[in-house]
This record gives C-alpha cells, sequence and structure tokens, in this order.
C-alpha cells in the first residue's frame, strides 16, 4: 500500500487527487506545519528535507511532486494520466510540471517563507520579497494563461496529472494577489477541477 505524507493548503494535495484519480490502494498521513512535525526526528526519517509531499512506496520513498505524480501515473497506466506511448509530449507534459514546480511554487513561497533565501531578521529583505509576488506569481499564471493551457485541460483535449499540480497552485492565486481577470481561463480550470470527484475527496480529506 502507498502512503502519503501530506500537510493540509500544501502542494501534497496535487499527488493526493492523482492517487484518488487512479483508485490506488493508500493512506495517508498528516503532517502538522504548525506543530513543526515536518522537524520532527520520525518525520525527517522519511524525508530528511524537512518538506512534504512525501510517499512511502514498496521500493522507497519519493519526494518532488513531479517524481511522485510521474510514477503514480506509471504505476496505474489504465488510468490514463499521462502520454505513455509519445516521448514527445510526454516530454512537454513534464516540462509544464517542472516551469510549477521550479519557479510558480518558488515564486509563490516568497510570500512567507523569505526565511529561506534571506536571513529571518532581514525584515527589508522579506518584505521586498513580499512585495514582488503579485507580480511574479501573476506574471507566472498570465504566461500559464496565453501560451501554456491547451484547453480545456492543460494538455489539450486530455486530463493529466499536470491538471492537478496546477490547480493546486491555483488555489492560491488570490491570497498570492493574482488579478483573476487576466487569467480566466486558469480560473474556469480551476473550477471545473473542483466538480470532479477526486478532487472533492482529496480535499474533503485535507480539511477535515
Amino acid at each position: 500500500m502507498l502512503k502519503l505524507y501530506y500537510a493540509a493548503n500544501s502542494c501534497a494535495l496535487a499527488t493526493h487527487i492523482v492517487l484518488e484519480e487512479v483508485g490506488a490502494d493508500y493512506s495517508t498521513q498528516r503532517i502538522e506545519f504548525a506543530k513543526e512535525q515536518q522537524k520532527s526526528p520520525e518525520f525527517l526519517k522519511i524525508n530528511p528535507k524537512g518538506r512534504v509531499p512525501a510517499l512511502v512506496t514498496d521500493r522507497g520513498i519519493l519526494t518532488e511532486t513531479p517524481a511522485m505524480l510521474v510514477y503514480v501515473a506509471q504505476s496505474f497506466p489504465a488510468a490514463g494520466l499521462a502520454p505513455m506511448a509519445d516521448a514527445f509530449a510526454f516530454a512537454r507534459m513534464q516540462s509544464f510540471n517542472a516551469y510549477l514546480c521550479s519557479h510558480v511554487h518558488v515564486a509563490h513561497a516568497h510570500r512567507m517563507r523569505g526565511h529561506r533565501w534571506v536571513d529571518a531578521d532581514d525584515a527589508h529583505s522579506i518584505a521586498a520579497m513580499q512585495r514582488k509576488v503579485p507580480e511574479t506569481v501573476g506574471g507566472a499564471f498570465e504566461m500559464i494563461e496565453r501560451d501554456m493551457l491547451e484547453g480545456p485541460w492543460v494538455m489539450g483535449d486530455t486530463y493529466t496529472i499536470c491538471d492537478p499540480y496546477l490547480f493546486t497552485l491555483a488555489q492560491w492565486m488570490e491570497k498570492d494577489g493574482v488579478d483573476l481577470a487576466r487569467v480566466p481561463r486558469v480560473v474556469d480550470h480551476r473550477r471545473r477541477m473542483l466538480e470532479r470527484l477526486a478532487v472533492k475527496k482529496a480535499i474533503a480529506e485535507e480539511t477535515a
């Protein structure tokens, strides 16, 4: 059985949704950031990075959302959540998820985790990073809107592992100061994702 370590309002939601989409036999373990459980010796044995998500498999532990999403998709090929037989399409899917991971999520983190990049007592630098978030995150979503979201799903007519990942990060747009009027297709994608049973089930568990 697979086991997903997650925290509420984190990018772990993407993997949680995909596990539901494929009908996997899995369990979950909630990590409470408010109690700093991610820094506990027990969790650091699971993920020395001290972050979520982490996915325990029968072959070992995986971290990093793009890798976990691909692992689940490849483990359950009948669900059709990745273009396994098309090397170019698969690479394009990976390119999109890599952009979410390496740029969009990092830009979002500047709003509340500036201490990762500058000294925690450097209030001026942290405030400057926070002021930049609406521009950097907003610009990223505008590019997704304009150049990447093929519609109705990220890869076009086929729902893939890109969609739960985009949805998860799009959940944070308002708090990041993104002008939703500039990204109507991303907003519509988010609305349609909320209609999916797998999304409803994953969110219900994580917000219980």
